[in-house]
């Protein structure tokens, strides 16, 4: 066994033996701080802008930030075949594939980012008129998108280096980077829109920079630590088979992801027709789930990466007990925070607001939306196990049921039947995610039906 194996060998340990639950709370700590400041390093841009511009720069940012979130999303969706892809090289102690699969991503997303790029730059214009952006805010807009489209692929490199270090079970070297990349966004915001006087360009230039700074990082990371890994010019030659791995999972991730950031701007329209006050609690509320949210959605990236090892390494047994761990931890957390947002509701939605109707109406919707987080915790957990077994398909399928049956229909009927209150509409959300449960069940047990099926 040569010194690279070894090294693999040794991180495979860190997943694939022990307390299956210390696995997983060291694992997902880092990526739960990870996502933290990848939530925060959003925000920066538009908090930062409200204090040097005017209502337009501030529009604009939000606007531009809103399509670089889902933008994000689809790429770490598909990167999320990548962490599967290297995770079952990694606990299968296959040293060949895993070098493949590292130089199969590389090739496969350096052309999906610059394709991107080059398609976004030509369309600026028409994804900011989709956005009903408003004219004052049109040229801000449209700046801050030019900006960021051409950082696209540095956007890409990040998240596809973070998705091969998660793959070899480290979650720690992510959360580092973003951190870099987290505070040199916040000193380049004050710099560009604050002593430059930048506007929405500014925030643009913070933040492409920033992302191009953590990737070097990472770069450097790579080159210098021992990881086990040695790729060599062979393992760049584009292979069907380690690319259809990694598409096999990805692509529904990404197309799964999409699709929810859509849903979630269809609920926001839904409230914004209800009205200025219901809108503004609607957001308000939103802004709290997305941190609250923080550690279900942890679950998902967390159970993909260790059962992706686990069962590389033939211990499916294992990768069903993280399944099981990660599930409790989420429900625990869950339940805690929806009881007693049952008794703090008011409070919460007061730190953002003074307006006593918004706080009345933001309490009683994230009242009945807190539920979600129980449920969403249960099919998160569920879609990673799903992705780890290369059925992300699965992870699809039970998320756009949900959306398209339940959650979408349900939050508009609520609106109509109930147009006095939001606690409705809050619950619908939880109902939606109630089916995903549901289906996920219903999944697992297939497929454990057929797994036991192929034993016999």
């Amino acid at each position: 066994m040569d010194k690279g194996e070894n090294e693999m060998n040794k991180r495979e340990n860190k997943l694939t033996s022990g307390s299956v639950l210390g696995s997983i709370v060291c694992f997902a700590l880092p990526y739960l701080l990870s996502y933290f400041l990848q939530t925060l390093y959003g925000m920066a841009d538009l908090f930062i802008i409200g204090q040097f511009d005017q209502v337009a720069g501030i529009t604009a940012v939000s606007i531009g930030s809103q399509v670089m979130h889902m933008l994000t999303v689809v790429i770490v969706g598909l990167a999320m075949g990548t962490t599967v892809s290297i995770g079952h090289a990694i606990g299968a102690g296959d040293q060949k594939k895993t070098s493949s699969a590292v130089g199969n991503t590389a090739i496969l997303f350096m052309g999906v980012s610059v394709a991107l790029t080059v398609g976004l730059l030509m369309i600026v214009r028409p994804i900011v008129s989709v956005m009903s952006t408003p004219e004052e805010a049109v040229s801000g807009t449209v700046t801050y998108l030019t900006i960021c489209f051409i950082g696209i692929p540095f956007i890409t490199a990040y998240n596809i280096i973070s998705a091969i270090f998660r793959g070899i079970g480290d979650s720690k070297s992510p959360m580092y980077f973003i951190a870099v990349a987290c505070v040199a966004n916040i000193a380049l915001d004050y710099l560009f829109m604050g002593y430059f006087q930048m506007g929405p360009a500014g925030a643009a230039f913070g933040t492409t920079i920033s992302q191009t700074i953590s990737v070097v990082i990472a770069l450097t990371v790579i080159m210098r630590r021992k990881t086990g890994i040695s790729v060599s010019r062979a393992d760049f030659k584009p292979n069907h088979n380690a690319m259809g791995a990694i598409l096999k999972i990805g692509v529904p991730i990404a197309l799964q992801d999409g699709l929810i950031q859509v849903a979630f701007i269809i609920i926001t329209i839904i409230a914004n027709r209800r009205g200025l006050t219901d809108s503004a609690a609607v957001g308000i509320v939103e802004k709290i789930i997305s941190f609250l949210f923080l550690v279900p959605s942890s679950m998902l990236s967390t159970v993909s990466a260790l059962c992706a090892q686990n069962i590389g390494a033939g211990e499916k047994k294992r990768a069903r007990q993280t399944l099981f761990d990660a599930i409790l931890i989420a429900v625990i957390f869950g339940v805690c925070v929806s009881v007693g947002i049952q008794f703090m509701a008011e409070n919460v939605v007061g730190m953002f607001t003074s307006d006593y109707a918004v706080v009345a109406q933001g309490a009683q919707y994230i009242r009945g939306y807190i539920w979600d987080c129980i449920f969403a915790g249960i099919h998160f957990s569920f879609s990673g196990y799903f992705c780890a077994c290369g059925r992300s398909e699965l992870s699809f399928l039970h998320n756009i049921t949900a959306i398209a049956l339940v959650r979408v229909p349900g939050v508009y009927l609520m609106s109509v039947m109930f147009p006095t209150t939001l606690f409705p509409m809050g619950l619908a959300t939880a109902c939606g995610s109630l089916v995903s449960v549901v289906i996920c069940l219903f999944a697992y047990r297939w497929m454990r039906k057929k797994e036991t099926e192929t034993v016999q």
